[in-house]
């Protein structure tokens, strides 16, 4: 199906979604598009506010103009694909421009935290998404396990770099650095993974 179609298609589900209770959200994956509920934690949400936080301190010395963006969609209408990441490291200025989604190449990052209900989208459709897009460097954080995955040097439709972490690390993530000390798992009582005891992975 042609990009064109596949996204007046999601429009649509979009404009549905709107009169259904709770929150959604329309992307176009390999699939298709897709309507899928979202029904992020708090801590989901915590995550995501403490990773854009550091990197807005730190884009206006190595990307003056950049953002970290709660959102947009992103898309790549060459290879039919539409993504709503957690967040994107985008031009502060894509935001001011008309329609719904960034072209994929102006965006420099995305982040995802792994939702317990939908592993999979992000662990493996997106990693295959992303690097395809083009996207230098995307970071996958999981409460789940108190795990953090940095993946990058996208060559021809994947990534060839992946480097793991856990909570309490200082992760580089590109040019910028993300601690995670105050992350928080699902389920625990408030203890970091590194605080609970996790062994740190080995570092080559």
């Amino acid at each position: 199906m042609e990009y064109a179609k596949m996204r007046a298609i999601a429009e649509e589900l979009g404009a549905y979604a709107e009169h259904l209770e709770g929150a959604w959200s329309v992307e176009i994956g390999p699939s298709g598009p897709v309507l899928a509920m979202r029904r992020p934690s708090k801590r989901h949400a915590g995550t995501i506010r403490r990773i854009r936080k550091q990197l807005d301190a730190q884009l206006p010395v190595t990307h003056p103009g950049y953002i970290c963006a709660n959102g947009p969609e992103i898309e790549h209408p060459g290879i039919g694909r539409m993504r709503l990441p957690d967040a994107a490291v985008i031009p502060e200025e894509a935001l001011d421009e008309e329609g719904l989604a960034v072209d994929a190449t102006q965006v420099l990052a995305v982040v995802e935290i792994i939702s317990p209900s939908d592993p999979d989208n992000d662990h493996i459709e997106k990693l295959a998404d992303y690097p395809a897009m083009g996207i230098p460097h995307y970071l996958i954080v999981d409460p789940r396990t108190g795990t953090v995955e940095v993946h990058s040097e996208p060559c021809k439709g994947r990534y060839t770099r992946k480097d793991p972490y856990i909570y309490g690390d200082k992760v580089p993530f590109g040019p910028w650095t993300v601690e995670t000390a105050d992350f928080r798992r699902y389920g625990k009582a408030g203890d970091s993974a590194a605080r609970a005891g996790l062994a740190a992975p080995h570092r080559p």
